[in-house]
């Protein structure tokens, strides 16, 4: 389909960015646009204007700061899967990343876009969740706040982004534990049917959930049986416990409910090993 009228406005930096959402109802913030077109093509998201910061510069860094990793917001998909810190220090970011679309998309589409977008279908939003990844977001007056993941995402497409505020930076804790990531879609460059990412951190396993909600969801069932000695085999029976998966032309809830036990299973013994 063809998206309902748009202006369109290009800005030079964050405090332009943030001055033209404030001036604009309904605006929405373009980067790479790798899950924010598709959604206009649909009309599910209809925004008044687009504000281009796709050419900010000082957003795109990958720098280590102390014990934490931190990822400029329009740090593209093959800038992250081939950053050498990430791969060093917090691997399952720059797998994950490589898994993303294509190579076309992963060329244009930005970490930042991903997760202020807010798709529960989305690879790294889930990542991020199981990493207790925090969100740095700019906004007026130069006042900037971090936001937990675990606050981040609120509903369908829906995050605690205020309007008028731009995310400038993801960071992430260096992990040195075990981790995994899988999804299951039908071909490579489709949106996961259902994704589950596990890390081993501080003695635990987080392990989260992708296209089983309304947003990227923590599976607490599977960490709680975890945490008492259970079996993955056991614990893993329990994945699709508080989930509300989708229902869709490509799959079923019953059946998308089915596949969570069977790729966490897959996920934690490749986490645990």
């Amino acid at each position: 389909m063809i998206p309902a009228p748009f202006e369109y406005v290009r800005v030079g930096s964050v405090n332009e960015a943030i001055a033209a959402l404030a001036a604009a109802e309904d605006a929405k913030l373009l980067a790479g646009g790798h899950s924010l077109l598709p959604a206009m093509r649909l009309r599910v998201a209809r925004p008044s204007t687009l504000i281009d910061i796709g050419r900010i510069e000082g957003l795109s860094a990958i720098r280590e700061d102390g014990d934490e990793i931190a990822i400029g917001a329009l740090a593209r998909h093959h800038d992250v899967a081939n950053s050498g810190l990430l791969q060093r220090w917090c691997p399952i970011i720059a797998f994950a990343a490589a898994q993303i679309g294509d190579p076309q998309v992963r060329h244009v589409g930005t970490i930042g876009g991903s997760v202020a977008h807010g798709d529960p279908a989305g690879d790294l939003p889930a990542v991020l969740l199981a990493l207790d990844a925090t969100f740095v977001a700019a906004g007026a007056g130069g006042v900037t706040r971090t936001i937990d993941a675990g606050s981040f995402f609120t509903g369908l497409f829906e995050t605690a982004l205020a309007p008028t505020e731009v995310l400038t930076e993801v960071r992430v804790p260096k992990t040195t534990g075990g981790w995994s990531f899988v999804k299951f879609n039908r071909r490579a460059q489709d949106w996961a049917l259902v994704g589950v990412s596990a890390v081993r951190a501080g003695g635990e396993m987080h392990v989260a959930l992708t296209n089983m909600g309304l947003t990227p969801l923590r599976a607490t069932a599977v960490e709680e049986a975890l945490a008492n000695g259970a079996d993955v085999t056991a614990a893993s029976a329990r994945a699709d416990e508080a989930t509300a998966p989708p229902d869709d032309a490509f799959a079923s809830p019953d059946y998308r409910r089915a596949l969570v036990k069977v790729l966490t299973r897959r996920a934690l013994d490749e986490a645990m090993a």
